[in-house]
């Protein structure tokens, strides 16, 4: 894990000297909320429907056991016990007074964290494999360029004033965890014809108001040459993107509006008088690739008896390992999943409890090791097989122990109304609505994977348009409506979900989902998941299974 040097935490003290006196001309009225609203925002600080939130970075999705239990404290002493894990790997305390936050950034400081770059028009937190160092297919560490990206985009200052918010995603491994196709840019490493690392390069991809998966634009750039090739991409896009329109602002608007060609052409050009002093020096990759240097893992046997045991005595124990680990490149290690979907509570909240249990379990059986991933879980890396069964027994004790990672109780859901002012409907209670009825857990297995992710407006922090099932909230005169796509996913075969037909009210959409999950039990053919099946016979028996006269 990369361990910030005396440059990092000397701008860590210095923003949040700077942002404590900011506050305090806040407080005592000497500059307005309009003056303000840009300043807070710089440290991640936004103002909600009730109170403000706090938006902490947690680079590439990555944290030490201190860090979480910072986390955790911070949330005890000046939230309301709890945090909220985000589709960017970020954390949020949503019940902030700002008369602390000051307080919390030097907190945060002390276990080199902050809330730089979590909002603005700039280079906001990159997100990469959770599995990263952990799974074997992968073709490199995507953290070792995730956080070279980090720290050359850290308060960059010709790329702090973007035309808009910009997003970076990397994957290296053939699955693909970060749902890299609908990102500003996404980077999957590829190994060429001589074996040497290079990457795939997507420009504009994106939800929101006009969901793209992005094309690409490179299709095996030499990583030697990523640093200047990402500088062409921003300059062409701060030259080019629309400041005179919100809603046109994003990258993806330029590489539609130029044509892909077009835009790779003026990309290329800008990068050609760039050149090579634009790369960044293969020491510097060496420095950083340094910290991400391989774990000590131990000698062990693929086989662990006490594993096998634990297994066949503990059934809640068996059905957890069905669902929650995956394989790890080393024998006798596995990658424990821990769900934040928990039935019937708020998908991707964790309370301080919670945080402090999972910190103690990295540092005891994890390589003091923690992942957040996009879908708003956490991940332990490297446990022992030996472990995992006292792993599960402590997960269990606050809670964490849901064995439904990927299955159709694992939604995505943003905070909505309950929290966002931007939010047109509530996102929360209509997760947990569907998490209950779905509550069985021999139903969730036989359903298989099947993701379903709800947004609270068209803004989509909940990733509605890559969700096999996307549920999106809509204001009707007043009234919470939801509007269903089918189809999309973020994964490696990316694509965005077609609507399914008119919104239906609140207290019909548990019960839609219901009978589209029915369509595909029924329809289904041997090994398909979901999205399989919708893709082979269309939407049309799943629309009239919604819509038809006998509903």
């Amino acid at each position: 894990m990369y361990r910030y040097d005396t440059l990092d935490r000397e701008i860590l003290a210095d923003r949040s000297a700077e942002f404590r006196d900011q506050v305090r001309r806040r407080l005592a009225g000497e500059i307005t909320e309009d003056q303000f609203k840009p300043l807070r925002l710089m440290n991640g600080l936004y103002l909600q429907l009730h109170a403000y939130m706090l938006r902490v970075a947690i680079p590439y999705g990555t944290l030490n056991s201190r860090q979480l239990r910072k986390l955790a404290e911070i949330g005890r002493t000046y939230d309301k016990g709890y945090g909220h894990f985000t589709t960017r790997t970020n954390l949020q305390f949503h019940w902030i007074k700002l008369e602390d936050t000051p307080d919390i950034l030097d907190a945060l400081a002390t276990v080199d964290m902050h809330a730089i770059q979590t909002s603005g028009n700039c280079i906001r937190n990159v997100t990469a494999d959770p599995y990263a160092g952990a799974t074997a297919d992968e073709i490199d560490d995507p953290r070792v360029w995730s956080e070279a990206i980090r720290q050359w985009s850290s308060l960059h200052p010709e790329f702090s004033f973007l035309p808009r918010k910009f997003k970076i995603a990397i994957t290296a491994a053939p699955k693909d965890r970060t749902a890299a196709r609908v990102h500003d840019i996404g980077l999957m490493a590829r190994r060429g014809r001589e074996g040497e690392l290079g990457f795939e390069v997507i420009v504009g991809g994106g939800m929101g108001r006009t969901p793209i998966v992005g094309p690409t634009v490179q299709e095996f750039l030499p990583a030697h040459r990523l640093f200047s090739y990402l500088e062409a991409v921003l300059r062409v896009y701060n030259r080019h993107g629309r400041r005179d329109n919100i809603y046109k602002a994003r990258i993806k608007i330029l590489v539609q509006a130029l044509g892909v060609d077009e835009f790779a052409r003026q990309v290329d050009e800008e990068w050609a008088s760039i050149g090579r002093d634009g790369d960044l020096p293969d020491a510097e990759i060496a420095r950083i690739r340094a910290a991400f240097a391989p774990k000590t893992f131990e000698t062990l046997p693929r086989e662990s008896l006490g594993f096998n045991e634990a297994k066949a005595q503990d059934q809640a124990f068996a059905r957890f390992v069905r669902n929650n680990l995956k394989p790890h490149k080393r024998q006798g290690y596995t990658i424990v999943d821990i769900s934040l979907k928990g039935i019937g509570e708020t998908p991707g909240d964790a309370s301080s409890e919670q945080m402090e249990v999972v910190a103690d379990l990295a540092e005891r059986f994890g390589q003091d090791d923690i992942r957040v991933t996009h879908e708003q879980n956490l991940v332990l890396p490297h446990v022992r097989l030996d472990d995992a069964h006292e792993v599960f027994l402590g997960l269990a004790k606050v809670g964490l122990a849901t064995p439904n990672i990927n299955l159709v109780s694992d939604i995505i859901a943003c905070p909505g109304l309950d929290y966002c002012a931007l939010a047109n409907a509530r996102a929360i209670i209509v997760a947990q609505d569907i998490a209950r009825r779905f509550e069985n857990q021999d139903r969730a297995e036989d359903i298989g994977e099947l993701k379903i992710k709800i947004s609270g407006c068209i803004n989509a922090c909940g990733h509605h348009h890559v969700g096999h099932i996307g549920i999106l909230g809509v204001d009707k005169k007043g009234e919470e409506f939801y509007q269903l796509t089918l189809g999309g996913s973020g994964a490696e075969d990316a694509a965005i979900g077609k609507i399914l037909g008119p919104a239906l009210p609140i207290d019909k959409v548990t019960d839609a989902i219901d009978r589209l999950v029915n369509v595909y039990l029924q329809e289904r053919q041997v090994n398909e998941r979901f999205l399989d099946t919708l893709r082979r016979t269309g939407d049309a028996p799943f629309k009239e299974a919604v819509y038809g006269d006998a509903h």
